[in-house]
């Protein structure tokens, strides 16, 4: 299924029916009053979020939508039907935006939470209601109110408790296969990640967090270099950051001067990001040749304080010590919530 994380889309709800002008007509009843009834209210516009959806892929296809018009209201006081509600489903993260100016209207969250994007038009009153002492054969019926519309943008950031960053190749990938699963492409070529991945992480009987797996990032990003960093909204939920380097003997440059020039690209995109909590895992210990690169960046983790994992995502050497530290560290974020 191809990734869609942001689309464009116009939205018009429907209006509302108009009143009618009508007047009883019945035998031996000369002089009848207005019975006109009311139109229907105009069908709403209304963004569901749905667990089982992971891409806003429907949306891209149809950009367009158009709930149904109230029906006009009937004689005998007979109220015009509503207009049926328009209900689009999207993934849970995702964000309403007002596409002119950029607002976020709405935050979608929680599975089948509801935002009404548009509202239907209410629905004119028919002649019944003007009727009085002094007008008691109004002759005209409110019309129907139009309903809203408006071109929104949908943007879908994924809800993930744990976001892995880090250079192209630097084992993102095997990682999240290693411990979830999720199976995502795995090769020995940089970007063969090219779009986000979920898996779900279980370390209790009864407990779980989700961890994404993003493209890798490469000095210049902000610049549109690689693949950009298009997908770093993923993780922009998440409670922390693991940052994956390579300490393998084949690994280009010094280990802590690529974890330098990611943090780098992710200040650039956004400040908040860089203010959550980060940990290191140094990768592919197996092939760690003299240790010289993994001693460097245990090195740089004490000067500046970051909880430093070794592990090899293939044999599991060090991943079971990684995901109980992932799991309190998301349990006490979890916490601070409530």
């Amino acid at each position: 299924m191809k990734f869609i994380d942001q689309v464009k889309v116009y939205v018009k709800a429907g209006d509302g029916g108009r009143g009618c002008v009508s007047f009883r007509r019945e035998k031996f009843i000369p002089k009848g009053g207005p019975n006109g009834g009311d139109g229907g209210r105009g069908g709403h516009i209304i963004f569901r979020a749905r667990h089982n959806i992971n891409t806003l892929l429907d949306i891209k296809y149809q950009q367009q939508y158009r709930a149904d018009k109230g029906q006009h209201g009937m004689g005998r006081d007979r109220h015009g039907r509503n207009g049926k509600d328009l209900i689009i489903p999207v993934p849970m993260g995702t964000l309403v935006k007002n596409h002119e100016t950029g607002e976020v209207l709405f935050d979608l969250t929680e599975d089948e939470q509801e935002y009404i994007a548009a509202k239907g038009g209410r629905g004119g009153l028919g002649n019944t209601h003007f009727k009085g002492p002094t007008r008691q054969t109004p002759r005209y019926a409110q019309p129907g109110e139009p309903g809203g519309e408006l071109t929104l943008t949908l943007e879908l950031k994924l809800l993930a408790d744990v976001g892995l960053i880090g250079l192209p190749n630097a084992g993102k990938s095997t990682l999240i296969a290693s411990v979830s699963a999720a199976r995502p492409k795995i090769a020995d070529y940089p970007f063969t990640t090219l779009v986000p991945n979920l898996g779900v992480v279980k370390y209790k009987e009864f407990s779980s967090f989700v961890i994404a797996d993003i493209p890798g990032l490469i000095e210049g990003a902000s610049g549109g270099s690689g693949l950009g960093f298009q997908f770093l909204r993923h993780v922009e939920r998440t409670s922390i950051l693991l940052h994956l380097v390579d300490i393998s003997e084949m690994a280009e440059g010094d280990p802590a001067d690529n974890m330098e020039k990611v943090n780098n690209e992710l200040s650039i995109f956004s400040t908040d990001i860089m203010g959550k909590p980060m940990a290191i895992a140094g990768t592919k210990l197996d092939i760690k040749g003299n240790g010289e690169r993994l001693d460097r960046l245990l090195e740089y983790c004490k000067d500046k304080h970051y909880d430093f994992f070794p592990i090899c995502s293939v044999t599991g050497e060090g991943i079971n010590a990684l995901v109980q530290y992932l799991a309190i560290k998301v349990e006490e974020n979890k916490n601070r919530k409530q």
